[in-house]
């Protein structure tokens, strides 16, 4: 969310003029070039391919994959509408793009990327009416349902995106939201806090609910009171004794398989909630500390610019962390890059 700068000179800032040399060398330009263009070209591809994924895999149709095409339509426009402008603004040091269009840009800002966030907590909280309460929650789990929570999110984020549009300033070639500490505050609150914490919450209830199940199942198999998977069939002429150890040796092995699930289950749970908070916490931190603090934040303009371009990174991030660790998903990715390679060659030679 650039605009979101802590300006430690009060207005100052908005007094200087147009800066008559890049604020960068040039080594450090093309490196900037390079490593965003990336962040955005992997954002756009990647969440490309999720739509492209569900709209043409049957495996796909379920109705809280839905989600996933929402949250990628948020973060394709973070690649095409949000990262280039801030991409500009930050490689030529001042904004050359307009009053009008500096509004609507950090409005836009602020309106992809709660979006982008709203999302996450969404399908967490999805996920978690899924755990415990599947009987109930799978009945109403319509995609009339889920349109309807996807709306919600739409609004949710739509609602935190006004007052930039009447709270910018543009001035001397800047573009910046005015830094009252009530908004940001406000705003840092809906758009990360507040879904943070329900994310964190949800995922933890999710671990341990489905930790709890696994132990239950363990110790049923164990006791005899649940049927082991079926064997091959043995011979009547099979000792018995070796019945016994094969049946305990298949026992072993599926306890294994189900504790090796819940290690997937539990890294993937990690991930989730790790590639979240390490890329958004510490904008959202110190954003959030310079407006209290104001001038006296000893947080200095280039750490604050690199905590700004890592929180675009989790856009870039969330086709990875909601399709890779799905079968379907990998399935549909591979087929669709199987049809665009023939295509990339013929249009080579």
């Amino acid at each position: 969310m650039n605009g979101m700068e802590p300006q430690h000179n009060g207005s100052s800032n908005q007094s200087e003029q147009v800066p008559t040399s890049l604020p960068y060398s040039p080594l450090a330009t093309a490196l900037i070039l390079l490593a965003v263009l990336a962040v955005a070209l992997v954002t756009l591809l990647g969440n490309i391919l999720v739509v492209l994924a569900v709209y043409t895999s049957r495996a796909l149709r379920a109705p809280q994959n839905l989600f996933l095409v929402s949250l990628a339509a948020a973060d394709i426009l973070v690649a095409t509408l949000i990262i280039p402008f801030s991409l500009a603004n930050e490689i030529m040091g001042y904004w050359c793009f307009g009053g009008l269009w500096c509004s609507l840009y950090l409005s836009l800002d602020v309106l992809f990327c709660t979006a982008s966030i709203m999302h996450l907590c969404a399908i967490s909280l999805d996920r978690y009416w899924a755990v415990t309460r599947a009987a109930r929650y799978n009945l109403k789990r319509s995609p009339r349902r889920i349109k309807w929570m996807i709306g919600a999110v739409w609004a949710i984020a739509a609602f935190v995106s006004l007052p930039p549009l009447f709270k910018s300033t543009h001035q001397d070639q800047v573009c910046l939201l005015h830094d009252d500490t009530w908004y940001v505050l406000a705003s840092c609150t809906a758009s990360f806090y507040a879904p943070c914490v329900i994310m964190v919450a949800v995922y933890c209830r999710i671990y341990h609910v489905a930790k709890r199940r696994t132990s239950i199942v363990i110790a049923a198999r164990r006791h005899g009171q649940l049927p082991q998977p079926q064997a091959p069939r043995l011979s009547w002429s099979i000792p018995a004794n070796r019945q016994k150890r094969r049946s305990r040796d298949l026992s072993l092995s599926t306890n294994r398989l189900v504790q090796a699930r819940e290690r997937r289950f539990t890294f993937v749970l990690a991930f989730i909630i790790g590639a979240f908070v390490l890329c958004w916490f510490p904008f959202f931190f110190t954003y959030s500390l310079e407006s209290v603090l104001g001038d006296g934040c000893c947080i200095s303009k280039p750490l604050f610019k690199f905590f700004f371009w890592i929180g675009y990174c989790n856009s870039s991030f969330n086709p990875i962390i909601y399709t890779v660790f799905n079968r379907d998903f990998r399935r549909a990715f591979q087929r669709l890059l199987s049809r665009a390679y023939p295509l990339h060659v013929l249009c080579l030679c």
